[in-house]
């Protein structure tokens, strides 16, 4: 039977629970999505849900039950597995039985596909319509992934009646232990960069690792914004005999939820790199890979496993999509915010999905509102946001932090605070108006500012699914934080999961006609825009490595732009509007060189 996915985009992880039950609601057409962990809690509340709709038996497992967010992780990923397959074989039913369905399910995968030109010929036939139909999808069809994600920094130490727990129960260990434990085969997304301790709990898990046939039960994959982070992370895996399956490139900015800048390097030169040197990446992984298998006497791999590059950030056309697969050869493209605006697919509530549909270009922005100090891309205009500035109306400042999943800084308590709740954020007020005399009005606000901005993302993220599915929300009233990529300001239209679908292959627009960037200049632009801000909002003394890493990055960037002058010079894509992206990739070399780097006064 071929493994070989359907289609060649997937559905990224959405904040901690926009694609809660993607899944469910996709994985029968062939379409892989990913799912976040961290929260156990949704995880417990979305499995009693699915468990009454589809009258299953999952029981429920309180907060008093021994190892309860691992066992929670496991029970609810057991369960999507099995809502996926039995969705999946009722799937295949229909349309091997019907042939309008067959059609449609037809429209939906990719023109290049072949499975589409086999079933083409075969629909075609007039004798044994149904057997041949039954044989070849019974053969060739499977489900679409189902997907994980940790974010490596969520990984907060847990405390039971004030004694610290051992590191294996912190949130992101759990998490992990708990998809270790379920019975998917499929992969785990980690994001937000290296956490040595949590890379090395893998090797506790035998599905990590290859088994008697050289294949993995439970993949990795690494979300990384250049290759030399792939290869010091990939290595440092590999030492422990554990193999990277996929490198999920994300644009620095152009993306949604935290956004971590690179220095200045643009996706197009980030690519290239990955394309040029994929093969360094694999055979370094491999010789470190055997070694380490050796010495822990574990089933070896004769040959390197497979290993995917992958891309995503602000796609939003067909041809942008064509452009990567073609041009870099990536396995798949990921597409994310556009999908926040197909109810098929996502769990977002109406009212916030208006609210997307509605709001234009300037509406989207890098906001400070994250506990975890990055940026954070969102919209103007959130239900959190109206809630938070009628609070501080009344002087009210900070959340009750319900959840502490972010309660990270160590300043005041041993067990962690979160930069988002009321009790740090009243500390930090009153050190601030006890200094108040001593600064400008502008600065005083400037710190006020910085230290009230945060909201609570572990509630706020998740509401929107509690809201569409009618669950009671428990609790202050947070209201939603979404999280879209700026891309999905060009989209403001509800469509079907169909819709998107034949959108993304070229077979439908969807998006109307406003001027809408290539996806590269989007980013560009970003980029561009983020070093002015970096040197507006610095502070007055600055310091020699300031200096240096903002000509490095302004440096980067002039390579970045001249990098994609040759590409799109030689390149058949974007022929139309060639004259257009050559123009405004002057205008922004003129900008970049215009800007002047403050230097270090001695």
């Amino acid at each position: 039977m071929t493994t070989k996915p359907l289609h060649n985009f997937h559905i990224p992880v959405m904040g901690l629970a926009y694609t809660i039950d993607s899944p469910i609601r996709v994985a029968q057409y062939g379409i892989s999505s990913v799912i976040s962990i961290i929260d156990d809690e949704i995880l417990e509340k979305m499995k009693n849900f699915y468990t009454k709709k589809f009258n299953l038996d999952y029981l429920g497992i309180s907060t008093k039950t021994e190892d309860y967010r691992a066992k929670r992780v496991t029970a609810y990923l057991d369960m999507v597995d099995d809502i996926v397959n039995e969705k999946f074989e009722s799937f295949k039913q229909e349309i091997s039985k019907n042939r309008e369905a067959l059609k449609d399910f037809m429209t939906m995968l990719p023109n290049t596909s072949d499975l589409k030109n086999s079933l083409q010929n075969l629909i075609s036939q007039k004798d044994n319509w149904g057997d041949s139909i039954k044989n070849f999808i019974e053969a060739n069809l499977i489900p679409g992934s189902i997907d994980v994600n940790i974010m490596t920094k969520v990984d907060k130490d847990n405390y039971k009646k004030n004694e610290q727990l051992p590191v294996m129960y912190n949130d992101a260990h759990a998490s992990l232990r708990g998809f270790a434990n379920s019975k998917l085969s499929s992969s785990m997304v980690l994001s937000a960069g290296m956490n040595p301790r949590l890379y090395s709990y893998m090797e506790e898990f035998e599905d990590f690792f290859p088994n008697e046939n050289g294949i993995l039960k439970k993949k990795i994959i690494l979300k990384v914004s250049d290759f030399r982070s792939a290869m010091i992370q990939g290595n440092f895996l590999a030492k422990k005999g554990l193999w990277v399956s996929e490198y999920r490139i994300e644009s620095g900015l152009n993306c949604g939820g935290h956004a971590f800048a690179t220095e200045g390097m643009l996706l197009g030169p980030i690519m290239e790199e990955f394309k040029q040197k994929k093969n360094e990446l694999i055979q370094s992984a491999h010789a470190l890979m055997i070694n380490a298998l050796e010495q822990k006497g574990k089933h070896l791999v004769s040959k390197p496993l497979e290993m995917k590059i992958t891309v995503q950030g602000g796609v939003g056309t067909s041809e942008e999509h064509d452009f990567l697969l073609a041009t870099y050869d990536v396995d798949s493209v990921g597409w994310g915010s556009p999908f926040l605006l197909v109810p098929e697919a996502t769990s977002v509530d109406t009212e916030t999905r208006n609210l997307l549909l509605k709001a234009k270009e300037q509406d989207f922005y890098l906001s400070k509102i994250s506990p975890l100090g990055v940026p954070f891309n969102t919209v103007k205009g959130t239900s959190n946001e109206i809630l938070k500035l009628q609070k501080e109306a009344k002087g009210k400042h900070g959340s009750s932090c319900p959840k502490k999943l972010l309660a990270l800084s160590k300043e005041f308590s041993q067990e962690g605070t979160c930069t988002a709740s009321k009790k740090y954020q009243d500390i930090k007020l009153e050190e601030l108006y006890a200094q108040k005399e001593l600064l400008s009005a502008e600065e005083f606000d400037k710190r006020k500012s910085e230290i009230t901005d945060k909201a609570c993302l572990c509630v706020g993220l998740v509401n929107a699914a509690y809201m569409e599915q009618g669950l009671e929300i428990k609790g202050e009233k947070q209201g939603v934080v979404i999280c879209p990529g700026p891309n999905i300001a060009f989209f403001d239209k509800e469509v079907s999961l169909s819709e998107m679908v034949k959108h993304i292959y070229g077979n439908t627009n969807i998006l109307s006609d406003i001027q809408r960037p290539n996806m590269f200049i989007n980013e560009l632009k970003m980029y561009v825009d983020y070093l002015k801000k970096e040197i507006t909002d610095s502070s007055i003394q600055i310091t020699q490595s300031q200096s240096k890493k903002w000509n490095a990055f302004k440096k980067n960037m002039l390579e970045g732009i001249e990098y994609y002058h040759n590409l799109f010079k030689t390149s058949s894509f974007f022929s139309q509007k060639s004259q257009t992206i050559d123009h405004q990739l002057q205008e922004y070399k003129h900008i970049l060189i215009a800007i002047e780097i403050p230097q270090v006064i001695k």
